[in-house]
């Protein structure tokens, strides 16, 4: 690329952050959008600027001179999904086709419905069975009519559950574990021997950076990520046992009774249970397409990679990431 500055939407949370970071590490000129750039200034070497996705303006301005728009914003604390998320992604098109940026969106497996399972290439049919899926789907149709006027560039890297340093807002942090103590037991959402796809966040990074940095050779793209396929849904609960020291740490089954009976009044809830099927039958993404381009996806050993969670999500108390007392495995 002849200039690499980026403009990150959405620097703040997990795959904006982890992405903004090795954007920066790799030489790019980052700048980060947020609504309160003195809370979210922590991130060192990014510029960050005011301003918030859903004003076309300030996404218009902040895109200027910018090659890459990452599009891994979402609306504040998850509300309103319906009503905001289409206005940003247009706020992020506009942009890109003013500023001749390429959008770099982080895809999902929400886009899909049981007829496409078990396994999903970049071809598999999108009929998805929630609202958020019906949502990712039209974010994408809308990206590809962009892309199909042929002023707007388009990559997208579909991956599994985040789980990794940063993934608040994740069924691994709010489903298995529970954030800020030492681990007295794991809560599992899936049916025993079903599979369950899980995207390490640092990787999802490293795979969209660079499949960004190379030359676009079609206007729209999607690949596919493998992660960490947890073939029958054990893997990681015994990596997380290995981790903490704990071979017989509790399994518990996750109160779907009780979300279903909550989901009327508590929206969260709702859209957990939305998600239940995801957990009942296995559900595998194709990678093909992306070891085609890549040589070979990037990929962090399991049981380094929920260390590395555990101890971002303060589950190893008194545990660095670097320190000698951290459990090694």
């Amino acid at each position: 690329m002849t200039h690499r500055t980026a403009l990150v939407l959405g620097a703040t949370g997990g795959i904006g952050g982890h992405v903004a970071r090795r954007l920066r590490n790799g030489g790019w000129t980052v700048r980060a959008l947020a609504r309160d750039p003195g809370k979210a200034g922590a991130q060192g070497g990014l510029e960050w600027i005011r301003g918030d996705a859903l004003s076309a303006s300030a996404v218009a301005h902040a895109a200027q001179g910018a090659s890459l728009i990452v599009h891994a914003v979402n609306p504040p604390a998850y509300r309103n999904w319906g009503k905001l998320v289409l206005p940003m992604l247009a706020n992020a098109i506009a942009a890109a086709r003013a500023s001749g940026a390429r959008i770099l969106l982080p895809g999902t497996v929400y886009n899909y419905g049981p007829d496409a399972f078990p396994l999903l290439d970049e071809s598999s049919p999108q009929t998805p069975l929630t609202r958020k899926g019906a949502i990712r789907v039209e974010m994408e149709r809308h990206l590809r009519m962009a892309s199909d006027k042929g002023d707007v560039r388009v990559l997208i890297v579909r991956a599994g559950d985040f789980f990794g340093p940063g993934a608040g807002n994740s069924w691994f942090s709010q489903g298995l574990v529970k954030p800020g103590r030492r681990l007295r037991s794991i809560t599992y959402p899936g049916k025993t021997g079903v599979g369950h796809q899980w995207a390490y966040l640092p990787d999802v990074a490293e795979t969209m950076v660079r499949l960004a940095e190379r030359e676009a050779r079609d206007a729209f793209a999607t690949f596919h990520m493998g992660g960490h396929w947890d073939e029958d849904g054990t893997r990681v609960l015994e990596a997380i046992r290995r981790v903490v020291g704990e071979p017989d740490l509790p399994v518990r089954r996750f109160p779907w009774l009780l979300m279903t009976a909550a989901s009327p009044f508590v929206p969260l809830f709702q859209e957990l249970v939305e998600m239940r099927y995801l957990w009942e039958t296995p559900v595998k993404l194709n990678n093909a397409r992306l070891t085609a381009e890549l040589g070979a996806e990037p990929h962090t050993p399991l049981d380094e990679a929920v260390r590395d969670t555990l101890v971002g999500l303060g589950c190893l108390p008194g545990c660095q990431r670097t320190a000698a007392t951290c459990p090694t495995v």
